[in-house]
């Protein structure tokens, strides 16, 4: 018995709609900006792992690009985000 690669891919795209409703939950209800910032974190991360394993399934490198693109603009929105709740927090 060999395991298909594509197929295993597949099914954990499948398995990974459920962190991304979960996440997509609290960054509807979450209480406070905090939450709802974790909570975009988490989607984003969800996306990364999506894309990488989207090429996998498709073979085309440019979900790499994707999701390189989407690590980076997640680092930076959270260095942006420490930024303010750390001015916000010296403001008081």
């Amino acid at each position: 018995m060999t395991l298909d690669i594509p197929t295993f891919a597949t099914g954990l795209i499948v398995v990974l709609v459920i962190p991304l409703a979960l996440a997509a939950y609290r960054m509807i209800r979450g209480p406070g900006y905090a939450d709802r910032f974790v909570a975009l974190d988490m989607l984003t991360a969800v996306g990364v792992s999506i894309a990488g394993l989207t090429t996998v399934v498709t073979g085309y490198s440019a979900f790499l690009d994707i999701a390189l693109g989407l690590a980076l603009i997640n680092f930076v929105a959270t260095a942006a985000f420490a930024t303010f709740l750390e001015r916000k927090d010296s403001d008081r």
